[in-house]
């Protein structure tokens, strides 16, 4: 298994190794994963690294693999163990005749193996959709991976939309953008609360103060700017300018563009804290903490939860 140290195995990547386990004893979807990642030492980033619905990406793509080495007859349940498998003739044959990784398309190549998923897609899917959910026809990504890429794909629209209207709105819009995002994440404790702070600052390089918390006990300035060039050192060395002189030592400089090196060297090696958050950040901020975006429709993505019928 090739993989690389920061990106969990494909599902494909799993079968080889999954069948080879096999071959030396019944193995479980519940476990295998696990002697896997021990087998080949993976990091704990990708141990621990989770799909939406909270499953380890590890177990997603090894329970599918599990699931096409059935389909190929290559291993089958085990005749009185629950939950457990077992390696087939067709398995240890198919071992012993080919060297290297099992790839999606060799499996495509196994008589039976697309007439299974067929009758299982058959048996899951609504008849109308007449669309193949199976792990043969998307490549080495399983329908976890494609949903997540999905929602990668439309969270980057919608933040390029968000930035387009971020551009065109007007600075004390902006201001009150910044403002929502800031009470958003838990800042100035109501929207109410942090406009009162916001309103006692209007100049010096300042574009607002809010609460550091609800009861104030300590207080952030803000610098909210609508650029559409990169933000150098010099913008930002006049906002620390402004905290200094209201001798203040926290403060957030937010923009619609980005910041370039020397801006954020110096950022990092100053007395005060500066948080810097681009244009693609604050957008990211806005989809995270539904500010200017709705929920359009809520999905449910279940599985069938092994624990339950084990105990």
């Amino acid at each position: 298994m090739k993989t690389n140290p920061a990106e969990c195995p494909t599902w494909d990547e799993f079968l080889r190794p999954l069948l080879e386990l096999s071959d030396q004893g019944p193995i479980m979807r519940k476990t295998a994963a696990r002697q896997i990642s021990d087998a080949y030492q993976f990091s704990d980033e990708i141990i621990n690294s989770r799909v939406k619905s909270g499953e380890t990406h590890i177990q997603n793509r090894a329970g599918w693999a599990m699931s096409s080495l059935v389909k190929a007859q290559f291993i089958e349940k085990h005749p009185t163990e629950k939950y457990t498998y077992t390696i087939t003739d067709s398995g240890r044959s198919y071992l012993a005749q080919h060297s290297g990784p099992i790839t999606a398309q060799d499996l495509k190549n196994i008589d039976g193996y697309e007439e299974a998923w067929a009758e299982a897609s058959r048996k899951k899917q609504d008849a109308k959709t007449g669309e193949d959910q199976t792990p043969y026809s998307l490549s080495n990504s399983t329908p976890t991976d494609l949903i997540e890429n999905a929602i990668v794909e439309v969270n980057n629209k919608l933040r390029n939309e968000l930035l387009s209207i971020l551009h065109d709105s007007n600075p004390y819009h902006f201001e009150q953008i910044v403002l929502d995002v800031l009470v958003a994440m838990g800042y100035g404790g109501s929207r109410d609360e942090a406009a009162k702070v916001t309103k006692k600052s209007n100049d010096g390089g300042i574009d607002g103060i809010i609460n550091e918390d609800r009861l104030g006990l300590d207080v952030i300035y803000i610098q909210a700017k609508r650029y559409k060039s990169n933000v150098g050192r010099v913008d930002v060395q006049k906002f620390v300018g402004a905290l200094s002189g209201n001798q203040a030592h926290k403060g957030i400089f937010i923009t619609t563009s980005c910041y370039n090196q020397n801006a954020i060297d110096y950022a990092q090696n100053i007395p005060q804290k500066i948080i810097l958050i681009d244009g693609t950040r604050l957008a990211d901020l806005m989809i995270e903490h539904n500010v200017g975006v709705s929920i359009e429709e809520t999905i449910f993505i279940k599985r069938l939860d092994t624990d339950y019928f084990e105990n």
